[in-house]
C-alpha cells in the first residue's frame, strides 16, 4: 500500500511541476515576441516609468515569474532524478554534463535563434548560460547535507543584496569575474565582447533551494499541499512587507516621483541579478500556483503538460519561430528585413536602421504571441511522444 501511495505521489508531483513549468513557458514567449515585434521596443524599456503604460508594464512584469521558476524547478527536477534510485555521484555527473551542454547551446543554437548569425554583435550570456553553470554548481552542492544546503541557499538569497555596493570596476582587470557573478555588464575577452545578462549569484542558490524543496514532495499529498500554500503565502507576504519598508531587498527603492505610477514603482524589482524582493515577488505566487496544480489532474495532451515536459525544445524552437515571424512581418510591411536579421532583442539598434513605422501595437504583439504558442504545440506534442516511446539517453538532454 505504501509503495502504491509513493508511486501516486511521484506521478502527481511530476505532473504539477510540469504544469507549472509549462505555464511559464507560455508566458515567457510573450516577452520574447514583444522583444522582436513591438513598435516601441527599440526606444525604451517597458518598465521605464517615465514613458511606459500600465498595459505595457504588466506585459513585461507578468513574465518575471519565468526565470525563477526555471531555476527552481530545475533544482526540483534534480531531486526527482536522484530519488529514482540514482546515486549522488550519478546525479553530479548528469548535472555537470547537462549544465555544460546548456552553456554550449547558449553560445551556439540560442545565439543563432536570437540574431540569425554566429559572427556579429555581442555574445549574450543569458538564461541558458545561468541555468547551465547553476547545474554545474549544484553537482557539487548536492553533496552537502540537505539541511545545510537549505540554510546556505536561503542565506545567499536573503543576503546577496549586501554585495550591491561592490562594483565590477573595483576589480580592475578582473572586473569580468564580478560581472559573471553578481553585476551585469559588458566585457571583452580575447577580442570578443560578452554581455553577462544573468550573473550567477543568486541563481545558483535558487536552483539549490529547489533541490532542497524536493524533500517536501515525499510527504502525504494533503500535507504537502498545505505546506506549499503556507510557504507561498508567507513569501508573498514577506515581499509586501520587505518592499514596503523600502530599506533593504532591492537596490532600487520604490518612489512616488512618477504621478499615477506608485504601484508600478513598488512592483518594479531588480531582475539582473534577481533581488530578494524580486524572488519573493515571483517564487511566492509560483509556489501557490504549484499548490493549486498539485490538486488537479491534467491529461497528457494538455498544453501545460506538453510544454512542461519539453521545455528546452520549446525554448529554442520558439526563438527561431518568433524571430522568423518578425522577419516575415518586416518584409511584408516594409519590403525588406535585413535590418533585424542580426539585431539581438530587445532591438536597440540605431534609429536610422529601422523604418519609422516599424513594429506592431501591443494587441498585435499578443496576437503574434498566441500564434507562436499555437504553432509550437504540435511540435512539442510530437517531441513529448517521442520521449515517451524512446529511452535514448540523448533525449534527456533535450
Amino acid at each position: 500500500m505504501r509503495s502504491i501511495l509513493a508511486e501516486t505521489s511521484m506521478k502527481s508531483r511530476i505532473q504539477s511541476v510540469d504544469a507549472l513549468r509549462g505555464l511559464v513557458m507560455i508566458i515567457m514567449a510573450l516577452d520574447h515576441v514583444r522583444d522582436f515585434v513591438h513598435s516601441d521596443v527599440r526606444f525604451y524599456q517597458p518598465d521605464d516609468l517615465a514613458r511606459t503604460t500600465a498595459a505595457l508594464f504588466f506585459t513585461r512584469w507578468i513574465t518575471h515569474i519565468c526565470a525563477p521558476v526555471f531555476m527552481f524547478t530545475a533544482g526540483l527536477g534534480a531531486f526527482f532524478w536522484l530519488s529514482r534510485g540514482r546515486t549522488i555521484g550519478q546525479l553530479s555527473r548528469f548535472l555537470w554534463t547537462r549544465g555544460l551542454w546548456l552553456v554550449l547551446l547558449e553560445l551556439t543554437v540560442l545565439r543563432l535563434g536570437m540574431n540569425f548569425t554566429f559572427f556579429s554583435g555581442l555574445v549574450m550570456l543569458s538564461v541558458l548560460w545561468a541555468l547551465g553553470w547553476s547545474m554545474v554548481a549544484l553537482g557539487f552542492l548536492a553533496r552537502l547535507p540537505v539541511r545545510a544546503l537549505a540554510v546556505l541557499s536561503v542565506a545567499v538569497i536573503a543576503l546577496h543584496n549586501l554585495c550591491d555596493p561592490v562594483m565590477a570596476s573595483q576589480f580592475g582587470g578582473a572586473a569580468w569575474i564580478w560581472n559573471l557573478l553578481h553585476q551585469p555588464g559588458t566585457f571583452r575577452l580575447g577580442g570578443v565582447f560578452f554581455h553577462a545578462a544573468y550573473p550567477l549569484v543568486p541563481w545558483i542558490f535558487v536552483m539549490s533551494a529547489g533541490f532542497c524543496f524536493g524533500e517536501l514532495f515525499q510527504r502525504d499529498p494533503a500535507q504537502r499541499r498545505q505546506i506549499l500554500t503556507r510557504i507561498g503565502l508567507a513569501m508573498t507576504a514577506a515581499f509586501l512587507v520587505v518592499r514596503a519598508l523600502n530599506i533593504y531587498g532591492d537596490p532600487v527603492p520604490w518612489s512616488t516621483l512618477f504621478p499615477g505610477m506608485t504601484v508600478l514603482s513598488f512592483l518594479k524589482c531588480t531582475k539582473y541579478p534577481p533581488s530578494l524582493d524580486f524572488l519573493l515577488m515571483t517564487l511566492g505566487p509560483a509556489i501557490l500556483i504549484l499548490a493549486w496544480f498539485d490538486r488537479l489532474a491534467f491529461p497528457r495532451t494538455n498544453p501545460l503538460i506538453v510544454f512542461g515536459r519539453t521545455p528546452l525544445f520549446y525554448f529554442l524552437g520558439h526563438f527561431f519561430l518568433a524571430h522568423g515571424l518578425a522577419v516575415l512581418l518586416a518584409f511584408v510591411r516594409h519590403g525588406r528585413a535585413g535590418f533585424i536579421l542580426d539585431i539581438i532583442p530587445p532591438m536597440h539598434g540605431p534609429a536610422p536602421v529601422f523604418p519609422a513605422n516599424y513594429g506592431l501595437s501591443l494587441p498585435g504583439v499578443y496576437a503574434v504571441w498566441i500564434g507562436v504558442v499555437v504553432m509550437m504545440y504540435p511540435l512539442c506534442l510530437w517531441f513529448a511522444r517521442l520521449k515517451e516511446r524512446s529511452r535514448a539517453w540523448w533525449l534527456s538532454y533535450l
